[in-house]
């Protein structure tokens, strides 16, 4: 269900993601940290986002005003008139939250594909972190772009 949200919420460009940006994206992804979506190729269509996060919103919220409503109905207009304030306020903050739940989704599923590509033999759940640090000392280390992914695979193995 979720990739058939991200499927339709989201852009994809049909360039595969460069390793340096899929090293960086690792990095910021593992520090929880706001990854770089134009580099990874994915764009956010809001207004999708919007109708997904409606009809989400009226699954949840439906119900709770149905068995709300005669408890509602009976007190003060004021209360009630409050009450709604208050649901429709927390519907439009929790907007922003699933946005950036959705965005981070993204980047990890473009992340671990990606991996797929560049490092077909390495599972990504296990040397996510290994890679990132041999990231950071070929950074250190100043090593060339057109170097850094035999760089990584030497130090990948000489580790294992």
């Amino acid at each position: 269900m979720l990739d058939k949200i991200l499927n339709y919420c989201f852009n994809m460009s049909k360039q595969p993601v460069l390793l340096k940006d899929l090293l960086i994206a690792n990095r910021q992804f593992n520090e929880k940290l706001q990854v770089d979506n134009v580099k990874l190729g994915y764009r956010l269509k809001i207004g999708r986002a919007y109708l997904v996060y409606i009809v989400l919103v009226s699954i949840a919220a439906i119900p709770i005003a149905i068995i709300t409503h005669k408890a509602f109905a009976s007190v003060d207009t004021h209360a009630s008139i409050i009450a709604s304030i208050l649901f429709t306020a927390i519907i439009f903050i929790c907007f922003n939250f699933f946005r950036i739940y959705l965005k981070d989704q993204m980047a990890q599923k473009v992340i671990r594909a990606a991996w797929k590509n560049h490092f077909p033999y390495f599972a990504y759940d296990e040397y996510k972190i290994k890679v990132e640090k041999i990231f950071e000392s070929a950074m250190k280390a100043e090593v060339p772009r057109k170097d850094l992914e035999k760089y990584l695979l030497d130090n990948l193995v000489e580790e294992d």
